[in-house]
């Protein structure tokens, strides 16, 4: 449910924010805007892991996965209650791009959160297989917001642009009540419980996290721009192929559907898969496909046809989703329990920042007629650079949480 929220605005980013909160800007420069607001929140990231992580090694994972969600339902509510630029100027982008870092925010002690309390749960020789659980939280969310915003487009125009955008923002209330009471229902790790017995939490996890392991949380950060791919297909790719006017919008939701459908299939199967041949070879080998990937997948992309783009969507669905779910294992056993959440915390959402501006970059990539090209190039380097960093780092799957607290004691 959080992951709705907040990939919401990925959908409305491509299709309803530009025109409805950037009008004065015209048409290329209220899509630029509305990208851009979309990727304010992950400069807000950070500052949420730096924050949520703190609390998440300090005081325990369920009670401050907790506080990340009733912050994010809220935001995402209030979001449906803005006034559009014509009713109030100025004050409704601003509102707009406020209520956007708070979810930036939320969302920033997030996947460090859910990825900590799932491992420290998992059985030993299973973490791979249950950690990709929350990236399927992550990818149900994502296919959540485009269900919903494909009856919503199905709309007239006007109405759409109206009144009807607001229908899946609001949504979120009754959705993060439902979410909010399974997670209260979650008991504390006997990981962080003993951790705390025995006061190893540091203070401030952030400084003993880049004094001690900075490596570990420099190559998460690298491995991170993996989400690339998912900004990039789900807010660039269905921009571009919405402009082209070739298919209608609400057949390109269904492609991301589909591709989400495949994704939610695929991850388990490849977190299930770490789990015997390990992390590193699945996450830089699904990357380095990813790369290649691009290239015939911006090309078909141009065709203006439904099927090539559904092929499209779903093959990189099926492949990158194998970064995706092992990314969630092994990032967390890179730190040990007493400065886990923060460490992935603040590892990836640095790393998300790129992932958060792809759109506006590979939106500025393509203008004045430079085409796909170089946005494939970029898209394709950043795979290539997660898959080398994935490398670069030892093997971990066959460990159990106590010998990683040894290694780092």
């Amino acid at each position: 449910m959080e992951y709705y929220d907040f990939t919401l605005f990925a959908t409305a980013s491509a299709l309803i924010l530009g025109p409805v909160f950037f009008a004065g800007l015209g048409p290329v420069g209220g899509q630029l805007a509305a990208f851009g607001t979309f990727g304010v929140a992950y400069v807000m990231r950070p500052l949420g892991a730096i924050l949520f992580g703190w609390l998440g090694d300090r005081i325990g994972r369920v009670r401050t996965l907790v506080y990340t969600l009733v912050l994010m339902g809220t935001a995402t509510f209030a979001v449906g209650l803005i006034p559009s630029y014509e009713t109030i100027g100025i004050a409704a982008p601003i509102l707009l791009i406020a209520l956007r870092l708070l979810q930036g925010l939320s969302a920033g002690g997030e996947q460090g959160g859910s990825n900590s309390l799932t491992i420290e749960h998992a059985p030993q020789k299973r973490r791979g297989l249950y950690a990709s659980w929350t990236m399927q939280g992550t990818s149900f969310g994502t296919l959540l917001s485009a269900t919903v915003f494909l009856f919503i487009v199905l709309l007239p125009h006007d109405v759409l642009l109206g009144w009807a955008w607001r229908i899946p923002f609001l949504v979120s209330a009754p959705l993060t009540l439902v979410a909010l009471f399974i997670r209260e229902s979650v008991d504390e790790t006997d990981a962080f419980l003993m951790t705390k017995r025995q006061k190893l939490a540091p203070k401030v996890p952030l400084v003993d996290v880049f004094r001690f392991h900075w490596r570990s949380v420099l190559r998460v950060v690298l491995c991170s721009l993996l989400a690339v791919s998912g900004s990039t297909v789900s807010v660039y790719m269905l921009g571009y192929a919405a402009n082209t006017d070739k298919i209608p919008v609400s057949m390109i939701l269904i492609a991301l559907i589909i591709s989400g459908v495949v994704g939610l299939i695929a991850q388990p199967l490849w977190g299930a898969l770490s789990d015997r041949i390990g992390r590193r070879w699945i996450f830089a080998g699904t990357m380095t496909l990813t790369a290649i990937l691009w290239f015939p997948a911006f090309a078909l992309l141009t065709v203006g046809s439904l099927i090539a783009i559904i092929i499209i969507f779903s093959v990189l669905g099926a492949v990158a989703g194998g970064a995706n779910a092992v990314g969630a294992s092994m990032y967390t056993e890179m730190f040990p329990t007493r400065v886990r959440y923060t460490g992935v915390a603040i590892g990836t959402q640095l790393g998300f920042i790129v992932a958060g501006f792809a759109p506006t970059i590979e939106e500025a990539l393509a203008t004045n007629g430079r085409g796909w090209i170089p946005v494939a190039i970029f898209a394709a380097a950043c795979s290539i650079i997660a898959a080398i960093s994935a490398m670069s780092g030892r093997e971990t799957s066959s460990l159990a949480l106590s010998d990683i607290d040894n290694v780092h004691a």
